[in-house]
């Protein structure tokens, strides 16, 4: 097994080999460039570099492009005599080859099934997904928390719609408890999840969940190749930065700590990453960088893919230890002033003006540094990316659907399981409740009709009137008469039947 990944080669006439270390690239790392410089091209380089290593991947087909890494290239390719030009020059025995693919997609479309439980995403992450303010945040702090002591598990987005429900029911006693529970708050948060329900995230949300361990498999001493169909996805940008941002905070969770491995046990790339920080609270961006700094520990490199350097808050990108950068255009103030700050973050190269360098660039070239042995960032250089090994563009769906019945995922997740949860747990107890009630109501009729009955017959029988009846019958204190069913009414009528209704919610219900 190779020490490296080759990316192309730089310096004088692209002849010194530009390498990331496998043993250096849990240091997470960088691609940039405006749209149309190679940035798709370069992650599949990087995608079949490591798969190679056997170390499996997971990215997001944001265009449908990175299908191709399935199959093999070609000869017969239209760009192969530049291919192999390039890779001449760069000193590349280029091979072409497939790579093992297995494809998800959270509609289950394009491939098999992708689901997270609504618990597993939390409050943090919902509401981000919502953009909710502070206010309804709280106000799903309090509903998880419920939740969690009443054990009612959030499964789907059915079993969050009846707990919100539940808890406007209860506002008064949960405020209390936990501060101001507003119906209003509730009723936006209810709003926000039917425009979730329309987007798409119900799909999204349900069992069984994303076995992990599917996502980190090798195949012949090669790492899978995890796609993510997002052409779709991507016309709901923030489901698809919340469910990204998800994945990862999962792998950090779930993941032990192993160090610094040999090579990493999962490569990560984040594609269109500046969704993921557009208009993100504080609280959000001090997650990811939690996460960024924390889970190379646990063997996972985080490579963000987006168009400047300047979509990643400082604190994120200076943990990016390798880094390649593609064009950049200059038509603005904005564009030179971002232009410089790129620049700014590598090593200098007395060879060449950095900044100059992004500008010029062409297509399938890049300004890259990579860390070296010791962890330090090397010079930056101008690089000739290598060409890839397997197929440039995207699939047929017929070779997809091969792809996916072959898979051993086949059949694994295509089923939804819709086990009792917080929805069919909330249901009961509403139906045991009603029920509960009917039945108080039909004795208090059946003791009243008893009572009418036993007054007529001793009307009939002494000629004495009501009246007389009951103080007679309260005196003797004998009998089924009318005293004692005057008790049980009153007692059902009052907080006795309240007592029982609200037992049988197991909740803070008020009767009427």
């Amino acid at each position: 097994m190779s020490e490296n990944i080759f990316i192309g080669g730089g310096g004088a006439g692209y002849a010194e080999a530009q390498n990331l270390l496998l043993d250096k690239s849990n240091r997470h790392g960088l691609i940039a460039g405006a749209t149309g410089t190679g940035k798709t091209v370069t992650l599949q380089i990087m995608a079949e570099g490591f798969s190679a290593a056997g170390v499996p991947v997971f990215l997001s087909d944001v265009k449908g492009d990175l299908s191709g890494l399935a199959v093999s290239g070609s000869p017969d390719f239209k760009l192969h005599e530049p291919f192999m030009s390039r890779a001449e020059t760069i000193g590349l025995d280029l091979q072409y080859d497939s790579f093992p693919v297995t494809f998800w997609d959270l509609f289950g479309e394009k491939g098999h099934p992708i689901r997270a439980t609504v618990a597993e995403m939390g409050p943090l992450l919902l509401s981000r997904l919502m953009d909710l303010t502070d206010v309804q945040e709280g106000v799903l702090n309090v509903a998880f928390r419920v939740a969690d002591e009443e054990g009612l598990p959030l499964l789907d987005l059915k079993d969050l719609q009846a707990l919100l429900v539940w808890v406007g029911q209860n506002a008064k006693a949960l405020s209390l408890r936990y501060g101001n529970v507003a119906s209003s708050s509730i009723g936006a948060i209810q709003r926000q999840l039917l425009v979730l329900e329309n987007q798409g995230g119900t799909a999204l949300f349900g069992e069984p969940a994303m076995d992990l361990a599917d996502m980190m498999r090798t195949k012949d001493g090669r790492g899978e190749i995890n796609i993510l169909a997002a052409d779709q996805l991507m016309g709901s940008p923030r489901l698809y930065a919340t469910f990204l941002l998800w994945l990862l905070s999962e792998l950090f969770e779930e993941l032990p700590e192993v160090g610094n491995p040999d090579k990493p046990k999962l490569v990560f790339f984040f594609d269109e990453a500046h969704l993921l920080f557009d208009d993100a609270p504080k609280a959000l961006v001090d997650k990811v960088e939690q996460v960024a700094r924390l889970i190379r520990s646990k063997g996972v490199g985080v490579y963000f893919v987006t168009q400047n350097p300047g979509d990643i808050p400082d604190d994120v990108l200076g943990q990016l230890g390798n880094r390649v950068q593609h064009a950049l255009r200059v038509f603005t103030a904005k564009d030179r002033k971002e232009l410089k700050t790129a620049a700014e973050t590598y090593r200098d190269n007395p060879a060449f003006d950095t900044a100059e360098a992004i500008q010029e660039v062409g297509t399938g070239e890049a300004v890259t540094s990579f860390l070296d042995r010791k962890g330090i960032p090397q010079v930056v250089e101008r690089t000739l990316i290598r060409p890839p090994s397997s197929q440039l563009g995207p699939i047929d769906d017929k070779t997809r659907k091969a792809i996916m019945n072959a898979s051993d995922m086949a059949g694994k997740y295509d089923e939804t399981l819709d086990r009792d949860s917080a929805f069919e747990m909330l249901t009961k107890r509403a139906e045991a409740a009603a029920k509960a009630a009917e039945e108080a109501e039909a004795e208090e009729e059946r003791l009243e009709e008893k009572e009418r009955e036993f007054k007529a017959a001793r009307r009939f029988e002494g000629g004495r009137s009501s009246r007389s009846t009951t103080r007679s019958r309260k005196s003797s204190g004998g009998g089924f008469g009318g005293a004692l069913a005057s008790v049980v009414v009153k007692e059902l009528k009052g907080t006795t039947g309240r007592r029982l209704v609200r037992g049988i919610l197991g909740s803070f219900f008020k009767g009427r």
